[in-house]
């Protein structure tokens, strides 16, 4: 199916990003995008807690800016911040130069290590720049929470039937995500098949 389709060029293009994790056994790493916001942060930290799992949360500048205390309580539980840029811009029609410093000021509030480029779209330039200071982090399986018209089930069903050691999973911490409504499901679920949550920097 084409929504399934595999970063074959990127994997390609950029050999130094991260699709996947290498881990011995099965390992997957959950990673959130787009946020803090006051409405879905403390609710994905509370079922995080509560399942004891660790996660990355790709974090927008502007966002993190806007709230300093979710960035610090975010931390404060054990979690990864990444850089989802400052704004969300799109590499494919944005410069090199716009771009690098669109991640530069976000890094200011969020992580001069960890990368991920807003909409997985990064062009070569901007890449061969950006790898130089961040780890770049792409994904592995998408399972399209933030589609109002996909549904929580739909996207569920996914993560299960993608779902293989190594994966890194992408999810958003926003309102409009229907994440919060099978986060909980999907880690007992996952857990029970005898994988477990890592992060890593």
């Amino acid at each position: 199916m084409r929504l399934f389709r595999p970063f074959i060029a990127a994997r390609w293009l950029f050999p130094k990003a991260l699709f996947r994790i290498i881990s011995p056994g099965k390992t997957v790493c959950l990673t959130f995008d787009d946020g803090p916001h006051p409405e879905s942060t403390p609710q994905l930290l509370k079922i995080l807690d509560s399942e004891n799992v660790r996660a990355v949360f790709f974090c927008s500048g502007e966002a993190a800016e806007k709230y300093p205390g979710l960035i610090n309580e975010i931390r404060r539980n054990g979690h990864l911040i990444g850089n989802h840029g400052y704004y969300h811009f799109c590499g494919w029609r944005t410069s090199a130069k716009k771009y690098f410093e669109n991640a530069e000021k976000a890094a200011q509030f969020t992580s001069s290590t960890l990368f991920r480029p807003p909409y997985g779209r990064i062009r070569l330039n901007q890449y061969q720049r950006l790898k130089k200071q961040f780890r770049i982090v792409f994904w592995d399986i998408m399972s399209f929470d933030f589609d109002s018209s996909f549904g929580a089930d739909r996207s569920l069903h996914i993560l299960k039937k993608k779902l293989r050691p190594g994966s890194i999973i992408v999810l958003h911490d926003t309102p409009g995500s229907n994440c919060r409504m099978f986060l909980q499901d999907f880690i007992k679920a996952t857990i029970s098949k005898g994988y477990r949550f890592c992060i890593s920097d």
